[in-house]
């Protein structure tokens, strides 16, 4: 799917689909808690098993309607033709359906092929325990197993499904305005503000291994930036893309929110970490849909997570100078 595509599929409204189709989403998105919450791998093999079977009968029921729906224009198209005295080849070809898969050349977007990408992103990632280290073996672990969880669903959806419903569009939305700078202003001071109390009065920079040295600190910041990066890739341009081809913006954006703030929890964001991870990942959707640039919410990202990594080099160095308003 080029750029384009994609943030033109996403900024189309969407009718709520049938509840089948609701459940089946849900399912599969409630593997990512069982997996990486409560820790319970056969729950989430359960879970995506009851997805696939819905998201099959949804497909059927989608098929189905299609079909009586096509049946109905073309009946109605005959009857056009019948009804006039001068049909031509090209009056039937201007009366045809031009949404049929016929006319464009491709097939509507399934959904247990789309939510199949979901789990098998979920499944690579899966591979690897999730506990933050720094080890030189444990970021080669994180850069293979984050890696493949973006690039195996892509290729999948190019190559296996020929259907392209992921991409990376960096660029798109055009040169930034008051809104962009004046959101990153924002994303820093309200992470200055927010983060270092919660980190430290909840304890969870725990979760995190220690950075007394000059190389951890250095891994430190390079691993933060990396896996922020990632979540963007993962997360909207996998996730939230696919999910986007079948469901209105808010219950896409709900559902990618429920895998990536159980991803943020194993990783470390415990205690009352959803009460910010899960703001914070709603609105990636929404400026992922007001700008149409992966660029540009990577950029978001990434100045939040600046600021996470001051805040560990902080909680674990207490002679640092207290540079934090709001640290306990």
């Amino acid at each position: 799917m080029t750029s384009h595509a994609l943030t033109s599929h996403a900024l189309t409204p969407r009718r709520l689909p049938a509840p089948i189709g609701i459940v089946a989403a849900l399912a599969v998105c409630g593997v990512a808690p069982a997996w990486f919450v409560a820790e319970l791998f056969w729950v989430g093999i359960a879970l995506a098993g009851l997805g696939f079977g819905l998201a099959w009968l949804a497909d059927r029921a989608s098929a189905s309607a299609g079909a009586a729906n096509t049946d109905r224009t073309s009946a109605s198209a005959s009857a056009s033709a019948s009804a006039s005295t001068s049909t031509s080849a090209s009056a039937r070809a201007a009366n045809a359906d031009p949404t049929a898969p016929a006319a464009a050349g491709t097939r509507p977007p399934s959904l247990l092929r789309d939510l199949s990408l979901v789990i098998i992103g979920l499944a690579v990632v899966r591979t690897i325990p999730l506990a933050a280290a720094l080890d030189t073996p444990a970021m080669i672990r994180f850069t293979l197993a984050l890696g493949g969880a973006v690039l195996v669903p892509y290729l999948v959806s190019r190559y296996v499904y020929r259907d392209r419903s992921t991409g990376f569009p960096w660029r798109g939305g055009g040169r930034w305005g008051a809104f962009h700078w004046g959101w990153l202003v924002a994303v820093l001071v309200l992470g200055w503000l927010i983060l270092p109390w919660y980190f430290i009065s909840s304890g969870v920079y725990q979760n995190w291994p220690e950075v007394t040295t000059p190389d951890l600190i250095a891994r430190l910041f390079v691993g933060v930036g990396a896996v922020g990066i990632w979540d963007e890739l993962f997360f909207i341009c996998t996730v939230f893309a696919v999910l986007l081809r079948h469901f209105p913006v808010w219950a896409a954006n709900a559902l990618q929110a429920i895998v990536f703030v159980s991803f943020l929890w194993e990783l470390g964001y415990r205690s009352w970490g959803p009460v910010l991870t899960i703001p914070f990942a709603l609105m990636q959707g929404l400026i992922f849909l007001r700008t149409r640039s992966l660029g540009y919410v990577v950029a978001v990202h990434l100045l939040f997570d600046a600021v996470v990594f001051a805040v560990l080099v902080y909680a674990h160095n207490p002679g640092m100078p207290h540079i934090f308003l709001t640290a306990p």
